[in-house]
């Protein structure tokens, strides 16, 4: 901080800002200078591994996160150090976060600015900068579902507008009139990529037009501008909410990161830039009008500098994390205490979906702010009328028709769950989860693990083949997300199992994927109690017992394996509903095996990394000695799913499973 602007390239509007505020702007953005000047000393001395500078554009996050109140929340990127400094987060920790410390915020787990914290209000990005505004979303529904008259900022670049997370976040903020603040800042690169290669309109602000939303262009490295606008449109939108699309002009004076460097840039355009630097044309106005003379600007600077390396002997005097694979794998899931609620044995004959509908009914009964999302569940009732009647007895508020928006509406619900509120998204067929799966395996499944947020997510899946509806309504996808750690993943067969499961996912605050087998909904009676009850989790059901073989299955393929025994009486086998796949209960399939000797892994899924596979690789490193024939798999054929029948029949592992298991007892 060494140059002295001899005039200035801001024009500065301050009628109704008095003296402490300003110098309160001023040193909001110098403090952020200050580190990040030190931070690339340190970089250079491979102190720290990587940064991502904002140099240049401290003026968007000092006076966005000044013009909130420090209990609204904020969602920055990895150049937005001004937000955590302005919210006054103790500078060792940030120091111990980039240095991956136990005093960061991620137990080394994660670097830069990838966390988030409650204490703070803060929520930061994961790398595919997507997800987040629609996480922005979820805060700010739960803002007006509690009538809180908040306020939720939300950050992301000129690049970040390209992905279609924008677009859905920005159309769900408009479609429910959300108190969002979508701060863009424009600042001519993403990485390489100039902004004429990214989109083709004059100013990003003109796409809040498309979305009926209002929009406007501020000068990001005017900090008065920048503070005067945003604390002006807040106080509007926590009296009146909506979402507001804010584009920053701004630049960025350094690379992407610092190994990328800037030799892409025009020299010509980085020294227009220089010019309009933030920090030193405002120090430079204050000294002109009286504001700060040069001994306070030095004298701030010298604290500052002392508050830095303070903070920083701190964080290098701090030990170096010692790993625990007990602790890592311990902080995949927020702990739950589960409750048993039994039932009362007051039953009634219902079908799988019924239970469905009776589990979710009963649960938002329970849990007065438990939100729905999905399309068309709210006076349609849904695609299988599972949530029909549910808007007459909960209200629009909770049972929320969404738009045709997978990625958003789960970003949506972990937004909610930050703030608090339990929610439960349908995907209309499990089929179309693929338009949500990053913030499904990228945020939901890892929030905890990261930074300690769970993920208080229910994610119904209706599956399944033999109903004739072809690829792409009748996967049975569920190992897509048991190989993702920090996810549950929940499958029942019968309508008790699924009420009392259902329950229970609702109850746990990790993110459950529970599959719902469409074949079953209508087809599976039993007798349920009427009553609310939970059933646990890693608790599979032996529904027959015998000695010559284990039958291990869930979903729709328990009941083949039911009919094929009952086909052939003559078979003496232990079968193992397996009811949640992730936990899995291994104690429940290895004491089987041990007694019969032979195991045979049925599901509905095709055969290559299918679960079936892992299942059999645990029985043969665990259950070795005591088998007598090697694990049989029996899955689907290695094709996508076809709609015609008898193509799906022959598709379907249905029909293969009793020659195999024949097969087996014969070995």
């Amino acid at each position: 901080m060494t140059k002295e602007l001899t005039s200035i390239a801001i024009e500065y509007h301050i009628e109704n800002l008095d003296k402490d505020v300003l110098i309160q702007l001023y040193k909001g953005m110098l403090k952020p200078r200050l580190i990040e000047e030190k931070m690339l000393i340190l970089l250079r001395q491979g102190k720290i591994s990587k940064w991502f500078s904002g140099i240049g554009q401290e003026a968007i996050a000092v006076g966005v996160t000044m013009a909130l109140n420090k209990e609204e929340y904020i969602l920055p990127m990895h150049r937005n150090l001004g937000v955590f400094t302005s919210r006054n987060i103790p500078l060792h920790r940030l120091f111990g976060q980039w240095q991956g410390k136990a005093s960061g915020f991620t137990k080394g787990r994660d670097r830069s600015f990838h966390f988030g914290t409650q204490e703070y209000k803060i929520v930061g990005m994961i790398s595919h900068l997507g997800p987040q505004l629609g996480v922005a979303d979820g805060i700010a529904l739960a803002s007006k579902l509690k009538n809180k008259n908040e306020v939720t900022a939300v950050f992301t670049g000129e690049g970040g507008t390209s992905e279609g997370d924008f677009h859905e976040a920005l159309n769900v903020a408009s479609v429910w009139q959300l108190p969002v603040l979508f701060c863009v800042e424009n600042n001519g690169y993403g990485l390489s990529t100039p902004t004429k290669e990214q989109y083709n309109c004059a100013n990003i602000a003109d796409r809040g037009l498309g979305y009926g939303m209002e929009s406007h262009i501020i000068d990001g490295n005017n900090i008065v501008e920048v503070y005067t606008k945003v604390n002006a449109l807040a106080q509007s939108i926590r009296e009146n909410p909506r979402p507001v699309l804010l584009e920053f002009k701004t630049f960025r004076m350094r690379g992407h990161e610092e190994a990328s460097g800037v030799k892409y840039v025009p020299k010509e355009l980085m020294d227009d830039w220089a010019i309009k630097d933030p920090v030193l044309n405002f120090e430079t106005f204050l000294k002109e009008n009286d504001f700060l003379s040069k001994s306070e600007s030095t004298s701030i600077k010298a604290k500052i500098i002392e508050e830095i390396n303070k903070n920083l002997d701190i964080a290098f005097a701090e030990e170096a994390i010692i790993s625990s694979e007990i602790i890592e794998l311990d902080d995949v899931y927020h702990e739950f205490d589960y409750k048993e609620f039994k039932e009362i044995k007051n039953t009634k004959e219902i079908r799988f979906i019924d239970a469905i509908s009776d589990s979710l009914k009963q649960s938002m009964e329970r849990h007065d702010d438990l939100v729905i999302m999905g399309q068309d569940i709210a006076e349609y009732g849904g695609a299988f009328k599972i949530t029909a009647g549910f808007i007459e007895q909960f209200g629009k508020a909770r049972v929320r028709n969404t738009p045709i928006c997978e990625s958003a509406i789960v970003e949506t619900a972990m937004g909610l769950s930050i703030a608090g509120i339990k929610s439960i998204v349908e995907m209309q067929f499990a089929d179309f989860v693929t338009s949500g799966f990053n913030p499904v395996v990228n945020y939901l499944a890892k929030s905890h693990y990261r930074w300690g947020q769970q993920a208080d997510v229910v994610i119904r899946m209706p599956c399944g083949g033999g109903v004739a509806a072809g690829p792409f309504h009748s996967q049975t996808n569920e190992a897509w997300f048991t190989k993702t750690p920090g996810l549950k993943v929940v499958y029942p067969a019968f309508p008790y199992d699924a009420k009392g499961l259902l329950a229970t996912a609702i109850n746990d605050p990790n993110p459950v994927l529970f599959f719902e087998h469409k074949g079953l909904y209508r087809s599976i009676r039993q007798e349920v109690p009427a009553d609310y009850y939970t059933l646990p989790f890693g608790k599979a059901s032996l529904i027959k017992e015998g000695h010559d073989v284990t039958i291990i299955s869930y979903g729709a393929a328990v009941h083949w394996a039911l009919e094929t025994l009952e086909n052939n009486p003559e078979i003496s086998a232990d079968l193992i509903d397996l009811r949640t796949l992730q936990p899995l209960d291994t104690e429940t399939i290895y004491k089987s095996v041990k007694k019969t000797g032979k195991a045979i892994v049925l599901h509905e899924d095709s055969l290559f990394g299918g679960i079936a596979s892992d299942i059999s690789a645990l029985i043969m490193e665990h259950c070795f000695e005591f088998l007598d024939a090697p694990v049989k798999r029996v899955a689907s054929m290695e094709t996508p799913i076809p709609f015609v029948s008898q193509l799906e029949t022959q598709y379907l592992s249905k029909n293969k499973f009793e020659p195999a298991l024949k097969s087996l007892l014969e070995y």
